[in-house]
């Protein structure tokens, strides 16, 4: 029998219990594709990541995202988790840990810088590893069944529902007001039928719904519900935060932007997060996304299998 190593944190959180939890596997060699998932499943959380050697050393580490049904290509809570965990290290793999690593994953490279304070780390930020894409429009009533709101509940000033993505793909909308969003609910039946082909290829429906005024744009209030990967609501979701951000910005008429976003998410949970999102706009096309918060340590153990 062996055993595997792991560490699990609260991201989006400088607050244990608070934000959204991670499981890490520091280091899952041996473990098979079946193992990966399997684990992933057992802990239940909304993903769990496998740390592996890099296939070019020059790079940090590949790292592995499960949720508890699938394998996916980017996510950003894990990536701020991981590099946490990591970053607490001496070494990984055999070579020293700074504060900038990169980690080699399905979505592409994925670079992410550390802040400390006397050594230890404080927060990381992570750069959305693919540019900006805009999937298709979705109808209010698509998205009103499927977390049982009025569709008149659903603001188009600014945009119908969409699908957008920097490495993993969600639908988003714009609610009217808080008690609309706090009245969300998801309804699996109704997911089931709005999921469809992603610009990632999976058969998936995962929705980002948000408020925000016109008194603090770049302050936002958000859910998200997946309940097709057996994830009901996430709370925290950095890839959902990051294009939301780059969409929002990109529908500004102004042709060079470098805003900041504050994206606050898991309040309805008693989870409360806190998604740092910057988005560069240059020449009308937003050109870079970083997303960055804290974490807080929670757990370290071993899985026998």
């Amino acid at each position: 029998m062996r055993t595997v190593a792991f560490t699990t944190v609260d991201v989006f959180t400088s607050t244990r219990f608070e934000g959204n939890p991670l499981a890490v596997m520091t280091d899952a060699r041996g473990l098979t594709d079946s193992d990966m998932q399997n684990i992933a499943a057992e802990f239940g959380y909304s993903e769990v990541t496998f740390v592996l050697p890099p296939e070019d050393p020059v790079n940090t580490a590949r790292v592995r995202i499960f949720t508890p049904t699938m394998e996916v290509p980017f996510a950003g809570h894990p990536n701020v988790g991981t590099a946490y965990v990591l970053g607490q290290q001496r070494e990984v793999f055999g070579r020293p840990v700074g504060d900038s690593l990169r980690f080699e994953e399905k979505a592409g490279l994925v670079e992410v810088n550390l802040k400390r304070d006397d050594g230890e780390v404080l927060s990381a930020s992570i750069r959305a590893p693919k540019p900006l894409t805009i999937g298709n429009t979705i109808s209010e009533e698509t998205v009103a069944r499927c977390i049982v709101i009025e569709p008149q509940e659903i603001r188009v000033a600014k945009h119908r529902p969409v699908v957008a993505s920097v490495g993993l793909s969600f639908a988003v909308a714009e609610l009217a007001d808080l008690a609309a969003l706090g009245r969300a609910r998801p309804n699996l039946t109704y997911f089931q039928d709005a999921a469809g082909p992603t610009a990632e290829g999976n058969h998936d429906f995962s929705l980002f719904v948000y408020v925000r005024s016109q008194e603090e744009p770049w302050t936002i209030r958000a859910r998200m519900f997946a309940p097709l990967d057996n994830v009901p609501e996430d709370p925290a979701t950095g890839s959902a935060s990051a294009a939301l951000g780059a969409y929002l910005v990109s529908l500004e008429p102004d042709a060079d932007m470098n805003v900041s976003l504050t994206i606050e998410q898991g309040v309805e949970m008693g989870r409360r997060s806190i998604i740092g999102i910057e988005a560069v706009k240059k020449d009308g096309i937003v050109s870079d996304v970083t997303i960055s918060g804290s974490c807080a340590p929670v757990m370290r153990g071993e899985i026998t299998y």
